[in-house]
Protein backbone atom coordinates (compact mmCIF):
# COMPACT_ATOMS: atom_id res chain seq x y z
CA UNK A 1 0.00 0.00 0.00
CA UNK A 2 3.01 2.28 1.24
CA UNK A 3 4.99 1.49 -2.33
CA UNK A 4 1.80 2.05 -3.97
CA UNK A 5 1.02 5.82 -2.56
CA UNK A 6 4.64 6.11 -2.78
CA UNK A 7 4.81 5.41 -6.83
CA UNK A 8 1.60 7.57 -7.49
CA UNK A 9 3.05 10.55 -5.86
CA UNK A 10 6.03 10.45 -7.51
CA UNK A 11 3.74 10.31 -10.91
CA UNK A 12 1.47 13.61 -9.85
CA UNK A 13 4.89 15.22 -8.96
CA UNK A 14 6.08 14.32 -12.73
CA UNK A 15 2.86 15.91 -13.98
CA UNK A 16 3.03 19.41 -11.58
CA UNK A 17 6.56 20.05 -11.75
CA UNK A 18 6.83 19.30 -15.73
CA UNK A 19 8.87 22.95 -15.90
CA UNK A 20 11.82 21.44 -13.66
CA UNK A 21 12.44 18.52 -16.25
CA UNK A 22 12.62 16.82 -19.42
CA UNK A 23 8.35 15.59 -18.35
CA UNK A 24 5.66 16.72 -19.84
CA UNK A 25 3.67 19.29 -19.71
CA UNK A 26 1.38 20.10 -22.32
CA UNK A 27 0.08 16.68 -23.57
CA UNK A 28 1.76 14.98 -26.28
CA UNK A 29 1.14 11.62 -29.03
CA UNK A 30 3.08 9.83 -30.76
CA UNK A 31 0.55 10.17 -33.65
CA UNK A 32 0.37 13.90 -33.46
CA UNK A 33 1.06 14.71 -37.49
CA UNK A 34 -2.68 13.15 -37.87
CA UNK A 35 -4.33 15.94 -35.62
CA UNK A 36 -2.18 18.95 -35.72
CA UNK A 37 -4.84 21.34 -34.73
CA UNK A 38 -3.81 20.52 -30.71
CA UNK A 39 -0.24 21.66 -31.73
CA UNK A 40 -0.90 24.50 -34.26
CA UNK A 41 -3.86 26.21 -34.96
CA UNK A 42 -2.76 27.27 -38.28
CA UNK A 43 -2.97 24.05 -39.55
CA UNK A 44 -5.17 24.13 -42.75
CA UNK A 45 -6.58 20.92 -44.25
CA UNK A 46 -7.28 23.44 -47.80
CA UNK A 47 -9.62 21.10 -49.30
CA UNK A 48 -13.33 22.65 -49.97
CA UNK A 49 -15.93 20.66 -48.50
CA UNK A 50 -14.03 18.24 -46.24
CA UNK A 51 -15.21 17.67 -43.16
CA UNK A 52 -12.61 15.90 -40.95
CA UNK A 53 -13.19 14.43 -37.66
CA UNK A 54 -11.00 11.80 -35.36
CA UNK A 55 -9.96 10.75 -32.11
CA UNK A 56 -6.98 9.70 -30.00
CA UNK A 57 -6.28 8.05 -27.17
CA UNK A 58 -3.08 7.52 -25.09
CA UNK A 59 -2.74 5.25 -22.35
CA UNK A 60 1.03 6.27 -20.75
CA UNK A 61 3.64 3.72 -18.88
CA UNK A 62 1.34 1.28 -18.34
CA UNK A 63 1.36 -1.31 -15.53
CA UNK A 64 2.72 1.81 -13.52
CA UNK A 65 0.06 2.55 -11.11
CA UNK A 66 -1.67 5.71 -11.96
CA UNK A 67 0.14 6.89 -15.06
CA UNK A 68 -1.14 9.24 -17.49
CA UNK A 69 -3.92 8.88 -19.75
CA UNK A 70 -5.46 11.16 -22.46
CA UNK A 71 -7.70 11.06 -24.89
CA UNK A 72 -8.28 14.20 -27.40
CA UNK A 73 -11.41 14.41 -30.35
CA UNK A 74 -10.95 16.87 -32.64
CA UNK A 75 -12.88 17.93 -35.73
CA UNK A 76 -11.83 20.63 -38.76
CA UNK A 77 -13.44 21.94 -41.97
CA UNK A 78 -13.59 25.18 -44.15
CA UNK A 79 -16.04 27.85 -43.45
CA UNK A 80 -15.26 29.77 -46.05
CA UNK A 81 -12.64 29.95 -49.13
CA UNK A 82 -9.26 30.47 -47.30
CA UNK A 83 -11.03 30.13 -43.56
CA UNK A 84 -10.97 27.19 -41.55
CA UNK A 85 -12.64 26.14 -38.46
CA UNK A 86 -11.04 23.68 -35.83
CA UNK A 87 -12.55 22.15 -32.52
CA UNK A 88 -10.35 20.46 -30.08
CA UNK A 89 -11.54 18.99 -26.55
CA UNK A 90 -9.04 17.24 -24.69
CA UNK A 91 -8.82 15.14 -21.53
CA UNK A 92 -5.47 14.64 -19.42
CA UNK A 93 -5.74 12.64 -16.24
CA UNK A 94 -2.79 11.31 -13.36
CA UNK A 95 -4.34 8.25 -11.62
CA UNK A 96 -8.03 9.60 -9.79
CA UNK A 97 -5.86 12.67 -8.41
CA UNK A 98 -4.96 14.96 -11.25
CA UNK A 99 -7.56 15.52 -14.02
CA UNK A 100 -7.41 18.31 -17.23
CA UNK A 101 -9.87 18.91 -19.78
CA UNK A 102 -9.14 21.50 -22.37
CA UNK A 103 -11.82 22.92 -25.20
CA UNK A 104 -10.78 25.56 -27.55
CA UNK A 105 -11.20 26.63 -31.31
CA UNK A 106 -8.33 26.99 -34.38
CA UNK A 107 -9.62 29.98 -36.70
CA UNK A 108 -7.14 29.87 -39.62
CA UNK A 109 -6.34 31.70 -43.04
CA UNK A 110 -4.77 30.46 -45.82
CA UNK A 111 -2.29 32.90 -48.12
CA UNK A 112 -1.28 31.59 -51.32
CA UNK A 113 2.48 31.83 -51.79
CA UNK A 114 3.20 30.47 -54.91
CA UNK A 115 1.55 27.88 -57.35
CA UNK A 116 2.91 24.85 -55.25
CA UNK A 117 3.17 26.56 -51.87
CA UNK A 118 0.78 28.32 -48.99
CA UNK A 119 0.94 29.95 -45.67
CA UNK A 120 -1.66 29.29 -42.93
CA UNK A 121 -1.97 31.86 -40.03
CA UNK A 122 -3.74 30.95 -37.31
CA UNK A 123 -5.30 32.10 -33.38
CA UNK A 124 -6.69 29.43 -30.76
CA UNK A 125 -8.59 30.60 -28.02
CA UNK A 126 -10.22 28.00 -25.41
CA UNK A 127 -10.70 27.51 -21.82
CA UNK A 128 -8.44 24.62 -19.62
CA UNK A 129 -10.49 22.71 -16.54
CA UNK A 130 -7.71 21.67 -13.51
CA UNK A 131 -8.55 19.78 -10.35
CA UNK A 132 -6.45 18.28 -8.59
CA UNK A 133 -8.15 15.58 -5.71
CA UNK A 134 -4.86 16.28 -3.64
CA UNK A 135 -7.19 15.20 -0.04
CA UNK A 136 -7.57 11.30 -1.24
CA UNK A 137 -3.91 11.11 -0.93
CA UNK A 138 -2.76 9.69 2.53
CA UNK A 139 0.01 7.17 4.24
CA UNK A 140 -1.54 4.00 6.58
CA UNK A 141 1.03 5.74 8.97
CA UNK A 142 0.06 9.59 8.67
CA UNK A 143 -3.28 9.28 7.41
CA UNK A 144 -4.44 12.68 5.25
CA UNK A 145 -1.84 15.58 4.87
CA UNK A 146 -3.47 18.41 5.85
CA UNK A 147 -1.60 20.32 3.58
CA UNK A 148 -3.40 18.77 0.51
CA UNK A 149 -6.11 20.32 -0.44
CA UNK A 150 -9.03 20.23 -3.34
CA UNK A 151 -7.63 22.23 -6.15
CA UNK A 152 -10.19 22.99 -8.71
CA UNK A 153 -9.91 26.37 -10.93
CA UNK A 154 -10.58 27.23 -14.48
CA UNK A 155 -7.64 29.41 -17.44
CA UNK A 156 -8.31 30.78 -20.33
CA UNK A 157 -6.04 29.90 -23.44
CA UNK A 158 -4.80 31.14 -26.07
CA UNK A 159 -2.45 30.88 -29.24
CA UNK A 160 -0.91 31.38 -32.59
CA UNK A 161 0.53 29.35 -35.20
CA UNK A 162 2.10 29.82 -38.75
CA UNK A 163 2.15 26.78 -41.48
CA UNK A 164 3.78 26.54 -44.77
CA UNK A 165 2.98 23.80 -46.85
CA UNK A 166 2.41 21.90 -50.12
CA UNK A 167 1.06 18.86 -51.09
CA UNK A 168 4.21 16.94 -50.30
CA UNK A 169 5.34 18.99 -47.03
CA UNK A 170 4.79 21.24 -44.26
CA UNK A 171 6.75 23.13 -41.74
CA UNK A 172 5.06 24.87 -38.85
CA UNK A 173 5.97 27.10 -36.20
CA UNK A 174 3.20 28.02 -32.94
CA UNK A 175 2.80 28.51 -29.48
CA UNK A 176 -0.52 26.94 -28.21
CA UNK A 177 -0.60 28.49 -25.16
CA UNK A 178 0.02 31.81 -24.48
CA UNK A 179 -1.00 32.27 -20.99
CA UNK A 180 0.62 30.85 -18.10
CA UNK A 181 -1.23 30.10 -15.21
CA UNK A 182 -0.24 28.16 -12.04
CA UNK A 183 -2.67 25.54 -11.05
CA UNK A 184 -1.37 25.80 -6.99
CA UNK A 185 -0.73 29.23 -5.94
CA UNK A 186 1.18 29.89 -2.60
CA UNK A 187 -0.46 30.10 -0.02
CA UNK A 188 -1.27 29.64 3.88
CA UNK A 189 2.61 29.31 3.98
CA UNK A 190 2.15 26.19 1.47
CA UNK A 191 4.63 26.88 -1.42
CA UNK A 192 3.20 26.28 -4.95
CA UNK A 193 3.13 23.16 -6.64
CA UNK A 194 3.03 23.66 -10.75
CA UNK A 195 3.28 26.48 -13.63
CA UNK A 196 2.41 26.02 -16.77
CA UNK A 197 4.74 27.54 -19.39
CA UNK A 198 4.65 28.55 -22.90
CA UNK A 199 5.33 25.73 -25.16
CA UNK A 200 6.95 26.43 -28.77
CA UNK A 201 6.32 23.60 -31.49
CA UNK A 202 8.61 23.26 -34.89
CA UNK A 203 7.33 20.96 -37.03
CA UNK A 204 7.69 19.32 -40.65
CA UNK A 205 7.85 16.84 -42.59
CA UNK A 206 7.94 15.62 -46.04
CA UNK A 207 6.47 12.93 -48.47
CA UNK A 208 9.64 11.25 -50.93
CA UNK A 209 7.29 9.23 -54.01
CA UNK A 210 9.27 6.93 -54.79
CA UNK A 211 7.43 4.70 -57.01
CA UNK A 212 3.74 4.41 -58.04
CA UNK A 213 3.32 1.76 -54.94
CA UNK A 214 5.54 3.36 -52.11
CA UNK A 215 6.06 6.75 -50.29
CA UNK A 216 8.52 7.69 -47.50
CA UNK A 217 7.51 10.11 -45.20
CA UNK A 218 10.19 11.53 -42.55
CA UNK A 219 8.60 14.09 -39.96
CA UNK A 220 9.61 16.08 -36.91
CA UNK A 221 8.62 18.23 -33.94
CA UNK A 222 10.65 20.18 -31.72
CA UNK A 223 9.28 21.54 -28.37
CA UNK A 224 10.78 24.08 -26.31
CA UNK A 225 9.18 25.24 -22.95
CA UNK A 226 11.58 27.20 -20.48
CA UNK A 227 13.23 25.85 -17.79
CA UNK A 228 13.43 22.09 -19.53
CA UNK A 229 15.33 20.54 -22.12
CA UNK A 230 14.27 20.11 -25.51
CA UNK A 231 11.87 17.91 -26.65
CA UNK A 232 12.60 15.98 -30.27
CA UNK A 233 10.42 13.76 -31.73
CA UNK A 234 11.58 12.26 -35.14
CA UNK A 235 8.92 9.06 -37.34
CA UNK A 236 10.15 7.61 -40.62
CA UNK A 237 6.58 6.12 -42.24
CA UNK A 238 6.14 4.19 -44.97
CA UNK A 239 2.90 4.57 -47.06
CA UNK A 240 2.07 1.48 -49.11
CA UNK A 241 -0.44 1.24 -51.85
CA UNK A 242 -1.78 3.97 -50.52
CA UNK A 243 -3.80 2.62 -47.67
CA UNK A 244 -0.94 0.78 -45.31
CA UNK A 245 1.42 3.10 -43.47
CA UNK A 246 3.53 1.80 -41.04
CA UNK A 247 6.92 3.41 -39.36
CA UNK A 248 9.61 4.25 -36.33
CA UNK A 249 10.11 7.06 -34.42
CA UNK A 250 12.43 8.51 -31.67
CA UNK A 251 11.74 10.63 -28.51
CA UNK A 252 15.38 11.89 -27.61
CA UNK A 253 16.24 10.34 -24.86
CA UNK A 254 12.43 9.37 -23.72
CA UNK A 255 11.10 6.49 -25.92
CA UNK A 256 11.02 4.55 -29.58
CA UNK A 257 7.95 4.08 -30.86
CA UNK A 258 6.52 1.68 -33.60
CA UNK A 259 3.67 3.56 -35.81
CA UNK A 260 1.30 1.62 -38.01
CA UNK A 261 -2.13 2.76 -39.47
CA UNK A 262 -4.39 1.40 -42.58
CA UNK A 263 -6.84 3.31 -44.66
CA UNK A 264 -10.01 0.62 -44.25
CA UNK A 265 -12.12 2.70 -46.81
CA UNK A 266 -11.63 5.94 -48.52
CA UNK A 267 -12.95 7.83 -45.79
CA UNK A 268 -11.48 5.74 -42.76
CA UNK A 269 -8.30 5.58 -41.13
CA UNK A 270 -7.01 3.86 -38.28
CA UNK A 271 -3.80 3.75 -36.71
CA UNK A 272 -2.16 2.61 -33.84
CA UNK A 273 1.16 3.83 -31.93
CA UNK A 274 3.39 1.66 -29.09
CA UNK A 275 5.99 3.51 -27.10
CA UNK A 276 8.95 1.94 -25.53
CA UNK A 277 10.63 3.83 -22.78
CA UNK A 278 14.24 4.55 -22.85
CA UNK A 279 14.94 6.32 -19.25
CA UNK A 280 14.85 5.16 -16.04
CA UNK A 281 10.80 5.25 -15.68
CA UNK A 282 11.54 1.80 -18.08
CA UNK A 283 11.91 -0.08 -15.23
CA UNK A 284 8.43 0.39 -13.78
CA UNK A 285 6.27 -0.12 -16.43
CA UNK A 286 5.45 -2.03 -20.19
CA UNK A 287 5.39 1.08 -22.66
CA UNK A 288 2.59 3.23 -23.51
CA UNK A 289 -0.44 2.95 -26.05
CA UNK A 290 -1.88 4.96 -28.15
CA UNK A 291 -5.00 4.49 -30.39
CA UNK A 292 -6.28 6.92 -33.59
CA UNK A 293 -9.02 6.89 -35.88
CA UNK A 294 -9.87 9.32 -38.68
CA UNK A 295 -12.64 10.06 -40.71
CA UNK A 296 -13.37 12.20 -43.87
CA UNK A 297 -16.37 13.45 -44.94
CA UNK A 298 -17.38 15.24 -47.90
CA UNK A 299 -19.57 17.59 -46.78
CA UNK A 300 -21.11 18.71 -50.36
CA UNK A 301 -20.99 15.16 -51.75
CA UNK A 302 -19.28 16.55 -54.81
CA UNK A 303 -16.87 13.71 -54.63
CA UNK A 304 -13.40 15.33 -53.61
CA UNK A 305 -10.29 13.64 -54.60
CA UNK A 306 -9.55 10.66 -52.55
CA UNK A 307 -6.06 10.39 -53.03
CA UNK A 308 -4.52 10.24 -49.25
CA UNK A 309 -3.79 13.26 -47.48
CA UNK A 310 -0.43 12.97 -46.38
CA UNK A 311 -0.25 14.95 -43.39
Amino acid sequence: MRNSIIKLLFIVSIALLSTEGNAQQDPHFTQYMYNMGVINPAYALDEEGLFRTGAIYRNQWVGMEGGPETATVFAQTALARRVELGINIMHDQVGDIVKESHLSANFAYVFPVSDNSKLSLGLKGGVNFFDADLAGLRTPEQGVDPAMENISETFPNFGVGAYWFGKNYYVGLSAPNLITSKHIENADGRAGLGEENIHYFLTGGYVFDLNDDLKLKPAFMVRGVQDAPLSVDITANALLYDRLEAGIGYRLGDALSGLVNFRVTPDLRIGYAYDYTLSNLGDYNDGTHEIMILFDMDVFSRGFDKSPRFF
